[in-house]
């Protein structure tokens, strides 16, 4: 996949818009197995990277990546926020300075981000089971279209897990039969850059 920065900050706002857009569902996803605040603090944070985008004038695919990561680790709160902001800062990271992205290569840099930071493997029904199947399909050599498919069926995989970390690690086996928000989300913002990209 080649983006270059236009067309990555284009996905952004696109993804800014599909959390809007799944605001409610990740609120009702979040309140049955967590503290109901996944779908608002994501939609708010999101709404800061535009307004971020709108004053800022990024020269590089990374430099709006790092724009990203830096909006929500500081506007976010709750686990969200750091975990997706890690994710982005990787990504940045690996992006470097090239003028367009590799997407294996950042997506495989953006789940080292959230390993680290949120300690998690798949099957512990986190945003891990929808990322880590994405990242194969991409490293295969998958399109955009195909990447978000995998996230979205690893997202699906996470209703019969019981959760192994956070807060809905907390309610055992009541946790099973639930769709983990943080995997939806996931696969919303990555379903939206595979709609601006194309499928590219």
């Amino acid at each position: 996949m080649g983006c270059d920065t236009a067309a990555v900050a284009a996905a952004v706002r696109r993804a800014a818009a599909a959390v809007a857009e799944h605001r409610d569902e990740l609120v009702d996803l979040d309140k049955a197995i967590g503290d109901g605040d996944h779908g608002e603090n994501l939609k708010r944070g999101f709404g800061f990277v535009v307004s971020a985008l709108d004053s800022a004038d990024p020269g590089t695919p990374g430099a709006v990546l790092k724009l990203v990561a830096t909006t929500l680790i500081s506007k976010v709160g709750g686990a969200s926020g750091p975990l997706y902001g890690t994710a982005f800062l990787r990504a940045a990271t690996a992006a470097g300075d090239s003028a367009e992205l590799d997407l294996a290569v950042v997506l495989q840099a953006a789940l080292g981000g959230i390993t680290d930071r949120g300690k998690a493997v798949a099957g512990d029904k986190t945003m891990v089971d929808a990322l880590a199947p994405a990242v194969q399909v991409a490293l295969a050599g998958g399109d955009l279209t195909a990447v978000a498919d995998a996230a979205d069926q690893g997202a699906e995989s996470t209703i019969p897990l019981v959760a192994r970390k956070g807060r809905a690690s907390y309610l055992g086996q009541r946790s099973a039969g639930h769709l983990d928000p943080g995997a939806r989300s996931t696969a919303v913002i990555l379903r939206a850059f595979a709609a601006e990209g194309g499928g590219a």
